[in-house]
């Protein structure tokens, strides 16, 4: 009993030397006064000051990342391992540093030549060519940068689109704007027209060919047997296999506040497709991302990083049809993202891609592409039809013994339209009109069935596609007009 008085009594005092404690302890000052600073521990102290230091930024470019270039002089293909020079297409940014310029150097070479299948051959001859082209595999390992330096590569290269590319613009309806729309449009047609000098200062460092070497290729071309060339442009895609590591690089913490602000209108991206698009094969709704390759800076503020992410679905999409009627495709961006960030509602504007020169692609001013195609098939068709309906008429010169020179000479013209240089010498030697006409008739009918009848050409969008996207509104249109567009309709 004494021992459960005794145990009461202790706890008793031991509450109220406690509370009277508690009621003697100063308040905390609050935040940001002078007296916090004192009473700040020193650990606390060196916290905020790492915080408010450069933040180290890695200066580096991911596997699989694709080196753009292209070939700076025409490259006659003799054998593997054979020297290619090219220059780098579009600059390489990390975070928002310019790690490899346009024009850049990229040495390579010709990694393998792929032979021809035997139908192929056989299908080519039969055409009056012996001569049929080769896939030829190239790769490139070395970067020699302005300053001279050497930067070894290791890379996996695959064609880009065939032929030297070339950069289309939207083309934009003109409508009545108020000044903050006009204002934006200004912007995004100053920067096409930038995105055009670029591409025009790089082809001068593209020693492209005159005329005159153009005509001889063409004529040699027409040869049974003729050697084989990579054009000067062709455009490669150099996927890198193992990163390539620049260093780093100290970022003020104030330079990050802006990241993930909401773009102004009238700002414009440039990014790099992810998912390869066709329009035989999308479906309205299907998913579409890209990634920014060049930082978005506006006033000085950083906006948009390099890596960040901006996704979008396919609006419409019709696959080409019989009787020369050729795909469709529309697309639309709606999502953007810094690295790591969270993604943002945006309104965007499809402003141009880059594609091989002889695609014949046009944007509308809703991002809407088709092919179109070239009204010289009209006259190409018809030339080839007169000829072959030439050699089916007598001439007026024909039975005074031997050849006449309307025969010989329509012998080998049609002859030429139908086989090649193997046509015009059978169409000479042969001394009949029959086999004259034979072969027009048959260029004539590979002529009508191609250009008329045949299955019309599809809108492909290659994977690492360039593109140039507009974000926020700049011609008072919103995302809620992202219907499929009464002109894709038929």
């Amino acid at each position: 009993m004494r021992r459960i008085v005794f145990g009461l009594t202790v706890l008793t005092a031991g509450l109220c030397t406690a509370v009277s404690v508690a009621q003697t302890l100063k308040q905390r000052p609050a935040a940001g006064t002078q007296q916090q600073n004192e009473d700040m521990p020193a650990s606390q102290k060196m916290s905020e000051s790492v915080d408010a230091a450069p933040v180290p930024m890695p200066m580096s470019v991911g596997v699989g990342t694709p080196i753009k270039v292209a070939i700076d002089s025409e490259v006659r293909v003799r054998k593997v391992g054979q020297a290619i020079q090219c220059r780098t297409t579009e600059p390489v940014y990390a975070f928002d540093k310019l790690l490899i310029p346009a024009g850049t150097v990229v040495n390579g070479r010709v990694s393998a030549i792929d032979a021809v299948p035997k139908m192929v051959r056989t299908m080519q001859a039969a055409n009056g060519n012996f001569s049929p082209s080769r896939k030829v595999h190239v790769q490139f390992d070395e970067l020699v940068m302005g300053d001279g330096r050497r930067v070894p590569l290791q890379t996996v290269a695959s064609p880009a689109p065939d032929g030297v590319l070339r950069f289309v613009s939207a083309k934009e309806k003109p409508e009545q704007k108020n000044q903050v729309q006009d204002a934006a449009s200004k912007q995004v047609s100053a920067t096409r027209q930038a995105i055009h000098q670029k591409w025009n200062d790089l082809q001068n460092q593209i020693h492209e060919p005159g005329k005159l070497h153009k005509v001889k290729r063409i004529v040699l071309a027409q040869l049974p047997v003729h050697p084989q060339y990579i054009d000067a442009g062709t455009s490669f895609n150099a996927n890198l296999l193992q990163p390539l590591d620049f260093g780093t690089e100290a970022v003020k913490p104030e330079r990050l506040t802006d990241i993930g602000s909401p773009p102004p209108n009238g700002s414009v991206v440039h990014a790099r497709l992810v998912t390869p698009l066709s329009s035989s094969t999308e479906k309205q709704g299907d998913m579409v991302e890209a990634l920014i390759t060049e930082p978005l800076v506006v006033s000085h503020h950083l906006i948009l990083p390099e890596g960040s992410v901006i996704k979008g679905s396919v609006l419409q999409a019709q696959p080409a049809r019989r009787m020369g009627r050729n795909g469709q495709l529309r697309i639309l961006f709606h999502e953007v993202a810094p690295p790591n960030g969270i993604e943002q509602r945006v309104e965007t504007n499809l402003e141009g891609v880059a594609v091989a020169k002889g695609e014949h692609l046009k944007l509308d001013d809703e991002g809407g592409a088709q092919v179109t195609t070239p009204r010289t098939r009209y006259l190409t068709t018809g030339i080839q039809v007169m000829l072959a309906a030439s050699q089916a008429s007598p001439d007026r010169d024909a039975g005074q013994g031997g050849q006449s020179v309307g025969e010989a000479g329509g012998g080998a013209v049609s002859g030429a339209s139908g086989f090649k240089l193997v046509g015009m010498v059978v169409g000479i030697a042969a001394h009949s009109r029959v086999v004259s006409a034979g072969f027009g008739s048959y260029g004539a009918a590979l002529s009508i069935y191609y250009h008329f009848l045949a299955r019309g050409r599809d809108v492909v969008y290659p994977k690492d596609m360039p593109m140039l996207i507009g974000l926020g509104t700049r011609d008072g249109k919103s995302a809620k007009a992202a219907e499929p567009s009464a002109k894709f309709v038929r």
